[in-house]
């Protein structure tokens, strides 16, 4: 890409998702619907180049002020971002630096990871507890792991924590081991995950391991808010019972040194920040003291399948990721075909960019005053 290369223009799309059915309730929010819209930034150069991407970090704001700027004062291929005004077109600017070398984004990352890439349902929440005037039990959750896996997942992340909020604790409590290990029973190849997205405590955490040692948990997902000491009960715990359960941690508003720490104290094996909100340049610059802490990554995607396909490329591209979340849906004016989802193994594709054909309308970006 010549340093000299200017944009020429900036336009944004609506993207519509659409997932399989509405999603329900965690431990601390209420139902998620059925999908939702995601603003896309499409970048052109005067040459007659372009790339898009999800708006990253930030905003728009300040976006067609960056119209006529040269690509190469705001994008370095080697690096990612490098000024903070460009945020928002983190992937964006990804794409087009991928597309102007020919080469797919994992390749100019590095490509140090294998392009097939184990992906699991991050679909599976407490639809047993709706309606409120009619909860459909246990069966809801095994019908929608039973419709994942008709999508090609063979690893499904249940939500649990129905008693932080939802439920009477003790009830909520028993319902989780329950699903559990009724999802187990019906899909015994299956990887399973589980994440209470903070609605446990410590003892809470080591009481459910116990409930649930004969399910062979793949990983745990943040049980509680980051707590040294509460890690290191449950760390301890899984040490002493001879378990192989993994704890992923460091979604909800991550605090980078302090997940960092942790994981390089053995009390996190995989971290999870978002692979938008966090972005694509910055998972670049931390995943060397990732691996120097002896974790594994695996970005954060719930929400929009593109996300997905973010996070695979990454993957791909930097290595060190041991699996990534599935998004089960599609998402209108987005032509991901590149990619295919066979038995629990998303492909990504060797085409240039993210490998994403965006075909949504488009308009230009107007400055703000």
């Amino acid at each position: 890409m010549s340093a000299e290369q200017r944009i020429a223009a900036i336009e944004t799309a609506e993207l519509v998702t659409r997932y399989p059915r509405t999603i329900g309730r965690n431990a601390r929010l209420g139902s998620h619907g059925s999908g939702p819209t995601a603003t896309a930034v499409l970048v052109r150069t005067a040459d007659g180049a372009s790339g898009w991407g999800i708006v990253g970090r930030g905003d728009l704001k300040g976006a067609a002020a960056l119209v006529g700027e040269e690509v190469g004062a705001l994008f370095d291929p080697s690096f990612g971002v490098i000024d903070p005004r460009a945020s928002a077109l983190d992937f964006a600017l990804h794409d087009l630096a991928a597309k102007d070398a020919g080469v797919p984004v994992y390749e100019l990352l590095g490509g140090r990871g294998e392009t097939a890439v184990p992906c699991y349902s991050g679909a599976i929440y407490f639809d047993d507890l709706d309606p409120d005037d009619d909860p459909r039990g246990v069966s809801a959750v095994l019908a929608n792991c039973a419709s994942d896996r008709g999508a090609g997942y063979r690893a499904f992340k249940l939500k649990i924590g129905r008693g932080h909020r939802w439920m009477d604790a003790e009830a909520g409590f028993a319902r989780d081991v329950e699903v559990t290990h009724a999802v187990r029973a019906a899909h015994p190849d299956a990887r399973i995950l589980v994440d209470a997205n903070n609605g446990f405590s410590p003892l809470e955490t080591v009481r459910y391991l116990r409930a649930v040692a004969d399910c062979e948990l793949y990983w745990l997902e943040e049980p509680f808010h980051e707590d040294p000491d509460g890690l290191r009960l449950v760390r301890d715990f899984l040490r002493e019972s001879g378990s192989s359960t993994l704890i992923a941690d460091g979604e909800f508003e991550p605090d980078e040194a302090q997940v960092l720490e942790l994981a390089g104290a053995g009390l996190i094996d995989v971290l999870l920040m978002d692979i938008v909100s966090f972005g694509l340049t910055d998972w670049r610059r931390v995943m060397p003291a990732v691996r120097e802490s002896g974790a594994d990554a695996s970005p954060h995607a719930w929400g929009l399948p593109i996300k997905t396909y973010y996070a695979a490329q990454l993957a791909a591209g930097l290595g060190s990721v041991r699996t990534v979340e599935g998004v089960p849906g599609v998402t209108e004016g987005v032509d991901a075909s590149g990619y295919g989802l066979i038995d629990g193994v998303l492909a990504v594709p060797d085409a240039p960019g993210f490998g994403l054909a965006l075909t949504a309308p488009t308009r230009p970006v107007t400055p703000t005053r």
